[in-house]
């Protein structure tokens, strides 16, 4: 498009709009001054023949028809640089036309050559005005001189001044010739002016434009919640990462208290806005759960720096807490077993020595039948102090998993089989959920492990018998043991993977303890809740190969 090149070349093209007000302003100068010129003649009784009315009447249509036509063609143009200049060589024929008939010389519309003039100042370059201005000149002294030397042919009905002298041509032409280019040069001095401060101010518009764009999609995609908060506590933000952290959206908050969705978030101190470098605050979203917040506050101030508001940015840290949780029982852990370890060989080599001597008593024929059962008792008392021993060390100092493809159905099927000698288990019934042939990656022995411990959690969850459920997911990423007993209470819930903490009357406390242990150093998580049925739900999740692979380096 001409339009396009023409702004590559650093000249601005005029805009629709702006010709559609060049064409309106056009008709409203043909209504006053041409009209008037119309009605000054009637009233001056010159409407009779030899009147010039008929040749005013003829440029009043013919403008009226280039205007019209060129309103019809201005939507179809595309180069409206070409077409400002056709316009303006219509207007200097049009006014050296009107001055003809109205005089000449003593045509009072001589100025219509200024009004063209500045008419072009606004769409023109200032060369190009210039050379409107000489046009004007040219066409305007030509007019004169024709007139002075009697070239200029006299229609019928003009009537010309008579008498004049060759002075007063020459001044006439001097005076409007001095006052086009005056014109012209104030017009485009100007005309850069205002199109220099339109081009600045449109780029002023652009910029602030960009940043409104660019502001709204850092709002829109950082990670995170942002809320600003006037002086009377009501929220008027709420970015789309706030929304989704909290389960709200803007309309749900839009100049509500914050104290009162956030109670946790300490946004006043005394009546006055308060900042938090960081806190910490709980927030219970509208499906129930509890988050924990981590935020930060600042104030927003006005040009006179006055605080007009405040912005508090927040994250989810519920994720990271229990990451911080785990890495700091690794790290007891770690600790336990280094202890462990050492305090096991002390104990096991005299709880050797004990079991070995009471042996050897009980062999020789001195002891009599109440002192072989207590030695008895001393050696099933040093077994259970070994095998505590042994959980104790799987829970505190696991060998890490040597990981390799299981069949977990197998697996299942393996401890249903086991099981069914078990006096534990004689009243309770297995259901399998799972189907054949699902294969993860796990350390075969530990997994054992982990599972026989849950089975048999489960089976002491119902002395009285009931259903036990073994469930595996189609891609191995969840398994689940399900009992029917009584469930976890929820006092307890939060306790049951420590260890040394039970609520039988026999066992060490270290089965759930070991079987976290275990999930844990496979990169995965273990959940307890209440099941279907009502009793106790214990849920593995195994992380993929990709996290355990990132996990072992």
């Amino acid at each position: 498009m001409r339009r396009g090149s023409d702004e590559r070349r650093g000249e601005s093209a005029p805009s629709l709009r702006q010709l559609t007000w060049f064409l309106a302003i056009r008709v409203l100068v043909l209504v006053l001054f041409l009209g008037g010129s119309i009605l000054l003649r009637f009233a001056d009784g010159s409407e009779g023949a030899g009147s010039p009315l008929p040749y005013l009447y003829a440029l009043v249509g013919i403008s009226f028809l280039q205007t019209l036509g060129s309103a019809l063609w201005l939507p179809r143009i595309r180069r409206f640089r070409r077409f400002v200049q056709l316009q303006v060589v219509w207007d200097l024929l049009f006014s050296v036309s009107l001055i003809y008939v109205t005089g000449g010389i003593g045509s009072l519309f001589s100025f219509l050559f200024l009004l063209v003039i500045i008419s072009a100042s606004f769409f023109l370059s200032r060369h190009e005005i210039y050379f409107v201005a000489s046009a004007s000149a040219i066409l305007y002294g030509s007019l004169l001189d024709l007139q002075y030397y009697g070239y200029l042919p006299l229609l019928e009905g003009l009537a010309f001044p008579k008498q004049v002298d060759g002075q007063t041509y020459f001044f006439a032409v001097f005076i409007n010739v001095t006052a086009f280019f005056l014109t012209a040069f104030l017009g485009g001095t100007l005309s850069e002016r205002l199109k220099r401060s339109v081009q600045a101010f449109e780029k002023k518009a652009i910029d602030y434009e960009e940043l409104g764009n660019l502001n709204r999609t850092i709002l829109a995609n950082i990670s995170s919640g942002l809320m600003i908060v006037n002086t009377q506590g009501r929220i008027r933000s709420f970015n789309v990462a706030a929304s989704k952290l909290t389960g709200l959206s803007l309309e749900e908050v839009y100049d509500r208290d914050v104290r009162a969705l956030f109670p946790g978030i300490a946004a006043f101190d005394n009546g006055s806005l308060q900042v938090v470098k960081r806190g910490e605050g709980e927030f219970v979203d509208p499906f129930g759960r509890s988050l924990l917040l981590g935020y930060s506050s600042t104030l927003v101030r006005d040009p006179d720096e006055t605080p007009s508001a405040l912005l508090i940015t927040f994250q989810d840290l519920t994720v990271f807490k229990e990451m911080q949780e785990q890495l700091q029982r690794s790290d007891r852990l770690a600790a336990v077993g280094r202890l462990a370890s050492g305090m096991a060989h002390e104990i096991r080599n005299p709880l050797a020595s004990i079991s070995g001597s009471v042996q050897l008593l009980m062999e020789t024929g001195a002891v009599d039948k109440d002192g072989r059962r207590l030695m008895g008792i001393v050696v099933r008392e040093v077994d259970r102090l070994n095998g505590l021993l042994t959980d104790f060390l799987v829970y505190a100092k696991p060998s890490p998993p040597r990981f390799e493809a299981v069949d977990l159905s197998a697996l299942f099927d393996e401890l249903a089989e086991m099981v069914t000698a078990d006096p534990r288990f004689a009243a309770v019934k297995i259901s399998r959920a799972y189907l054949p042939g699902v294969v993860v990656s796990v350390d075969r022995k530990q997994f054992r492990q982990a599972l026989w411990d849950l089975v048999i959690n489960g089976a002491e969850a119902m002395p009285e018998g009931g259903t036990l459920t073994l469930g595996v997911s189609s891609d191995g990423s969840r398994i689940y043991v399900e009992d029917t007993g009584k469930g976890i209470p929820e006092a307890i819930k939060e306790r049951i993977f420590e260890p040394f903490y039970t609520t039988k009357d026999f066992g060490t406390g270290l089965g759930l303890a070991s079987v976290l242990t275990i999930v844990a150093a496979h990169g995965g998580r273990i959940e307890a809740e209440s099941g279907r049925s009502g009793g106790a739900l214990f849920t593995i999740y195994l992380a993929s190969d990709e996290k355990k692979s990132i996990d072992q380096l």
